[in-house]
């Protein structure tokens, strides 16, 4: 299609929907009667509201609790998965995601064998089934470029998901406590 073909469409587009502007006694209507709409623009506001004709964006964005704030400090969860990863490097970790991903880590023993871990947060609940961890094995022979990769046993990740819910136990009960002597002052 040629543009001459384009914008004789694009033109005919535009002519069929101007025409179709008409009011609802038959005639053509290209704007608002200043008369019938007040002078205040709350007021005006108000009004296409009411008649269904928009939105106020302040509507859109605020709650009516003032907005709901989660801190990574406040998750029990993930402040015990980071405490108990602690000693790896992290690649990824993004709370909003509830996604924790480590970098490959070796230990000063085992210079050719390295593991990442990923944990993802499938809820925010201290339970067992909260956590989908996956630990990754590389062993390289002699360079990076010769290694094989293995997802890891299922032993060191109950293990792993036994720490975390463990210490997440423990916050948890500091918190309640904590929350607990507000309430007796």
């Amino acid at each position: 299609m040629s543009k001459i073909h384009k914008k004789l469409i694009f033109i005919l587009i535009i002519a069929i929907s101007l025409a179709s502007c008409k009011g609802p006694d038959g005639k053509r209507k290209f704007g608002a009667d200043a008369r019938k709409f007040p002078d205040d623009p709350e007021l005006r506001v108000k009004k296409n509201l009411e008649e269904g004709r928009g939105f106020k964006i302040d509507d859109v964005f605020q709650s009516p609790k003032g907005g709901v704030f989660e801190f990574a400090s406040s998750n029990e969860l993930w402040r015990a998965s980071l405490d108990v990863i602690d000693f790896m490097p992290l690649t990824s970790v993004n709370y909003s995601g509830g996604i924790i991903i480590t970098d490959w880590y070796s230990n000063k023993k085992s210079q050719n064998e390295s593991i990442k871990i990923t944990i993802r947060f499938l809820t925010n609940e201290v339970r067992s089934d909260a956590l989908d961890i996956k630990i990754f094995t590389r062993e390289c022979k002699k360079t990076l470029l010769d290694c094989s990769f293995t997802e890891s046993n299922q032993n060191l990740v109950s293990e792993l998901t036994r720490e975390i819910l463990k210490k997440a136990t423990m916050y948890k009960r500091e918190n309640l406590n904590k929350k607990n002597k507000k309430k007796i002052k």
